[in-house]
């Protein structure tokens, strides 16, 4: 089994404290087989409440079993890992209340977000990464909604790539800065990184923070970009309900995104404020989302007949459509081929997200290891390749 393989690490680390696979399976709550299988590579572990249970039981974080950020060698993660150190002196200056002299002129830095935001919108964020070092201070220079708007794409680039402390700090720095910008929108946007930047141990944390942006919010409901932010939060809210285990406030919370996204319809030009893409097409794939990390994997699959993320412009929204599916399909051993052709998909709308996604490499393993006992078809062979799995002779 491929040492970055996250049963490899649960292996190691129960080895590390000393524990057999049935004291783990009575400390996670889960059964001695699971465990088993986990470590074998026969089963991927697919809800992250199950693997907070692991982890606390093993007295590690999440992001331990998750191997992240990883390799900074790797050459998918290379321009991200050279970049971190300056990004970080860049957060810290900012956190600090150092501002320097601005060096561009404002139509300068707007091009330069907005250069931003089109990488994110094709999920190139290993092209937003070099070019953070230097427009975060120039952002804060010039003004709080510029800060705002750069810290917000920092965050989404370095939560992709496993440096969830450093986006934690940005997703806060966007948070203060709309805060003093007084902008309801850009503030429910930075809230939006913020609760998708905290760790899943602390879901019911995220739960309730993003429960209490809600309520702020809805001084100003009737603008436009806050009622599309109050559909994202809401999405946002539900995941972390689910992974909570809070099952009933998770769907409560995916209804109230339904009645938001039935007034305002898919975004016209795709993209909606800050690419959000709030609509009832976004609300389906959040759907797909919360199923998975229930565990209802067969829903998930029937969810998907019903959704075209066609209609959406931002590739992540594409991709995640054929990630939670292929993930969903994965789980239940009796559709590997069906699996593989929409992991194959999901790799075609934006390769580097999707090599460096640890859930998706955990269920490609499990796909190779279950394909063992015949042939590893060449298309698995190829993809498993690609994220980093051993495929042994």
């Amino acid at each position: 089994m491929h040492a970055d393989h996250i049963g490899a690490r649960v292996a190691y680390w129960r080895r590390r404290r000393g524990l057999t696979q049935a004291v783990l399976a009575g400390l996670a709550g889960v059964s001695q087989p699971f465990i088993s299988h986990v470590e074998a590579g026969r089963k991927s572990i697919e809800r992250r409440s199950t693997m907070i249970a692991i982890a606390r039981a093993l007295q590690v974080t999440v992001a331990d079993l998750l191997g992240q950020p990883g390799d900074p060698t790797d050459p998918l993660k290379a321009d991200v890992a050279a970049a971190a150190p300056a990004i970080r002196a860049a957060l810290i200056e900012i956190e600090e209340g150092e501002r320097r002299a601005p060096t561009r002129e404002p139509d300068e830095l707007r091009a330069a977000i907005a250069q931003l935001a089109d990488l994110r919108v094709r999920s190139d964020y290993a092209a937003i990464a070099p070019r953070l070092p230097d427009l975060l201070p120039e952002a804060a220079a010039a003004g709080h909604v510029p800060l705002a708007q750069v810290a917000y794409q920092t965050s989404a680039c370095l939560r992709r790539f496993g440096y969830r402390d450093l986006a934690l700090s940005a997703a806060r720095i966007a948070v203060n800065a709309a805060s003093e910008a007084e902008d309801l929108a850009w503030l429910g946007a930075a809230r939006f990184a913020h609760v998708l930047t905290l760790p899943p141990e602390v879901a019911v944390t995220t739960g309730r923070l993003a429960d209490r942006t809600l309520a702020q919010l809805q001084a100003d409901a009737a603008d436009l970009n806050v009622r599309q932010v109050l559909g994202q939060l809401h999405m946002s809210a539900s995941l972390a309900h689910a992974i909570a285990g809070h099952d009933n406030d998770a769907q409560a919370h995916l209804r109230a995104a339904e009645q938001e996204a039935a007034t305002l319809g898919d975004p016209p030009d795709g993209l909606g404020f800050n690419q959000h893409a709030f609509g009832p097409t976004n609300v389906g794939l959040w759907r797909m989302a919360v199923a998975v990390e229930a565990g209802e994997y067969g829903r998930a699959v029937e969810l998907a007949k019903h959704i075209n993320p066609g209609p959406l412009r931002v590739v992540d929204r594409h991709q995640s459509y054929w990630l939670d599916l292929g993930r969903a399909l994965a789980h239940s051993g009796k559709t590997d081929r069906e699996a593989l052709v929409a992991f194959t998909r999901a790799e075609r709308v934006a390769p580097v997200p999707f090599s460096v996604n640890p859930l998706v490499r955990d269920s490609i393993a499990t796909l190779v290891y279950r394909a063992r006992c015949r042939a590893v078809p060449d298309e698995l062979r190829a993809l498993a390749r690609r994220v980093g799995v051993e495929i042994p002779a």
